[in-house]
């Protein structure tokens, strides 16, 4: 991990000395990036990777104030990969001083510390884009208006706000690809982490290629939420392990966001774009709105919702087999032992191979009664 104090110092550049020193290596660049800024000759490259870039300005009304706003363009990749070095940063920053001081305290095992730290950074992630999200959303004023998903596409056109929290978005998951490498994440973890990555990485890069960025912010803070919670379950659960409540919850939830996904997408694929006055496909103008592309994006939702929910019920089943196992032993534990019966006296008054006599006179009785 980045900024941690090792006694004994591997070669230098060798697989541990990128692993430990890794954040400190980003740093660097960081700041040569930021001290481009300070000259004349570098500033115009600096600007490029630190400020969003593409901004036109616009007049909405003869009385009011010009508007800022921005397009997407070549450019964006740089500000995207200046802001993925910010994420490995704050990515080592909240590893070392949170989340290793909270393992060393609870003592888990390899495998729950490699589950905690990754809830850890995802809570931490999922908690600060919903917010944000939030307050883009309530200025936009979508719960009064739902139409505005689809009214005058193509939106190519965001507020500041907007397009930033989709630069951070791209940024903060192509710096999740590196980081299993940098975390040293288990060979079987890997998968399943890959195949997340790549799917929030394609559907925001997508909505905001394709000027449906309306479309996907009102679809990423629900699910946001969900995954917020589940997160926060999990770091509860392994700090108690009787701590089980949030996951009922985020079950339920987790269901009505797939419902509302599905929803709104179709909404927007099927009903909504298809009725707009610009029809047609146009890169210049940002204008995807054909039926090919519609189809393509609708198809690409559903089959996620789907695997998602399907990777959920699997879920669900696992846990209940999991715990029909555990009651059925509790049961074997708790029910009583059979008694042991009592042995039956033998024929003749034997009991051990011995014979027993049912006359309980003494011997010089037994002489006397005899003479």
């Amino acid at each position: 991990m980045g900024f941690r104090k090792k006694n004994k110092s591997p070669p230098v550049l060798s697989h541990e000395f990128v692993i430990q020193n890794h954040a400190d290596m980003v740093s660097c660049l960081a700041m040569i990036i930021l001290l481009g800024l300070m000259f004349e000759v570098t500033a115009k490259f600096a600007i490029m990777f630190i400020t969003v870039q593409y901004n036109v300005t616009q007049v909405l009304d003869e009385k009011s104030e010009p508007v800022n706003l921005y397009q997407y363009g070549p450019k964006d990749v740089a500000t995207v990969f200046f802001y993925l070095l910010i994420a490995v940063i704050l990515h080592a920053l909240i590893q070392e001083y949170i989340l290793d001081k909270m393992n060393r305290r609870l003592h888990l095992s390899k495998t729950k510390h490699s589950k905690f730290n990754e809830s850890g950074q995802l809570a931490a992630f999922y908690l600060f884009s919903f917010i944000w999200g939030c307050s883009i959303l309530t200025a936009e004023d979508f719960a009064t208006n739902p139409t505005f998903l689809w009214e005058g596409y193509p939106h190519s056109h965001m507020v500041f706000q907007v397009k930033f929290f989709y630069i951070c978005q791209i940024a903060y998951w192509l710096h999740a690809l590196p980081e299993l490498y940098f975390q040293k994440v288990r060979k079987e973890d890997i998968p399943r982490q890959l195949y997340y990555i790549c799917l929030y990485v394609v559907h925001i890069t997508g909505a905001y290629v394709l000027n449906l960025h309306r479309l996907g912010l009102v679809l990423l803070v629900p699910h946001y939420l969900v995954e917020l919670l589940f997160h926060a379950s999990r770091l509860f659960y392994f700090s108690d392990e009787n701590k089980q409540k949030g996951f009922t919850l985020w079950a339920l939830l987790f269901v009505i966001a797939r419902l509302l996904t599905l929803t709104l997408s179709v909404l927007t694929f099927g009903f909504g774009l298809p009725r707009t006055e610009n029809q047609g496909f146009s890169l210049a103008e940002g204008n995807f709105n054909v039926l090919t592309v519609r189809m393509t994006c609708l198809a690409a939702i559903c089959l996620t919702q789907a695997w998602m929910m399907w990777k959920f019920i699997n879920f669900q089943l696992k846990k209940w087999r999991e715990h029909s196992q555990n009651q059925a032993s509790k049961k074997k534990t708790v029910s009583p032992k059979s008694k042991p019966h009592k042995r039956e006296p033998t024929r003749g008054g034997t009991a051990n191979g011995v014979v027993k006599s049912e006359d309980k006179t003494s011997p010089r009785a037994r002489k006397a009664k005899a003479s």
